[in-house]
C-alpha cells in the first residue's frame, strides 16, 4: 500500500468515526440540532442512537487497527 493512500485511508476512517459517534453523541446531548447527514446516528430513537453511535466509532478504529497492522507488515516486507 503507498503511504499516501495508508495516510489518506487513516484520515478518512478516524473522521467518520469520530463524526459518527462520539460528535453525534455530543450533538444528540449538549445541542439543540436536529439529525443531518454528518451524524446520521441521530436519525434514531434515543437508546438506539447511542449503540450505532459507539459501534460506529469501534468499526472506525477496527479499521483503523486493520490498516495499521497491514501498513506494518508491507513496509517490513518492503525494507
Amino acid at each position: 500500500m503507498n503511504e499516501a493512500w495508508y495516510r489518506l485511508a487513516m484520515l478518512v476512517t478516524l473522521i467518520a468515526g469520530v463524526w459518527e459517534g462520539p460528535m453525534a453523541i455530543i450533538f444528540r446531548v449538549f445541542t439543540d440540532k436536529g439529525p443531518n447527514a454528518l451524524v446520521a446516528a441521530n436519525y434514531l430513537p434515543a437508546p438506539w442512537c447511542y449503540i450505532v453511535a459507539v459501534a460506529a466509532a469501534a468499526a472506525a478504529f477496527a479499521v483503523i487497527a486493520v490498516l495499521d497492522t497491514r501498513h506494518k507488515r508491507a513496509m517490513s516486507a518492503a525494507g
